[in-house]
């Protein structure tokens, strides 16, 4: 039976954001685990074996793609313990310790989020990647411009991610250079909002596969541009990484 949540998913995750503390949580653990955890890399799953057809190199094992539901707060001001969605990060295979091109899902009470793309890649993906958009801003736009266009009436029109732009062009660019706002980004890609109601249906891993499917070219350009900046000589090595994970 393809991958789903009952209510009582949303009824933990809405417990969840009242009460987020350990004690609350670890009394209702075996609800997390039944409701939330084995659902989630049920889905997961699914979503992963699709991606054969338009993402291979993003096919990992469901329990490594899927994201602790506990909040790093090591250096937050807000000290709440658990996150109240559930989160899911298919890295490109070689690129699993660092940023790179990807695909992100969360759901929760209020909504289904999906993006695809690059988020605050490290410095030297960060510079890769304004010097290919330097040079291919047109290739990218044309192929994000397709996306940002309503497809029909059961897939919408996608959104960018949040830039997180700076105000100016960053060091070693011309103000003036055609690729503006491309360059001063930090972050690349689309995202696309469903309803969180959609989190209960069958057709729950159809439709997020849908969606992944129309971005996959845009995260393997992303990615590509990463790959431009790094030397041959690393990349031979991380292909013989990405070979042995295979």
């Amino acid at each position: 039976m393809p991958a789903h949540f009952t209510p009582e998913a949303f009824k933990f995750l809405r417990g969840l954001a009242r009460h987020n503390d350990r004690p609350w949580f670890e009394q209702r653990r075996s609800v997390y685990e039944s409701e939330l955890k084995k659902p989630m890399l049920a889905l997961i799953d699914e979503i992963t074996q699709a991606m054969a057809e338009f993402a291979p190199e993003h096919m990992r094992p469901a329990h490594k793609t899927m994201m602790r539901i506990y909040r790093d707060i090591r250096f937050a001001a807000d000290k709440r313990p658990y996150k109240t969605h559930m989160s899911a990060w298919w890295s490109r295979r070689g690129m699993e310790k660092t940023s790179g091109g990807g695909f992100y899902m969360h759901f929760g009470p209020k909504e289904c989020f999906l993006a695809a793309g690059v988020y605050m890649p490290e410095r030297d993906q960060l510079l890769a990647l304004r010097r290919w958009m330097a040079e291919h801003h047109g290739e990218y736009r044309a192929m994000t411009a397709k996306l940002l266009k309503p497809r029909s009436k059961s897939v919408q029109a996608m959104q960018t991610i949040d830039a997180d732009a700076l105000t100016r062009m960053p060091k070693g660019f011309p103000a003036d250079h055609p690729a503006d706002e491309l360059l001063r980004a930090r972050n690349w890609g689309l995202r696309s909002v469903l309803p969180a109601e959609l989190a209960l249906e069958p057709g729950l891993a159809r439709e997020i596969i849908r969606r992944f499917r129309l971005m996959a070219p845009v995260v393997d350009v992303l990615n590509k541009g990463i790959l431009s900046g790094v030397p041959a000589s690393d990349r031979g090595v991380q292909r013989v990484v990405a070979n042995r994970l295979l």
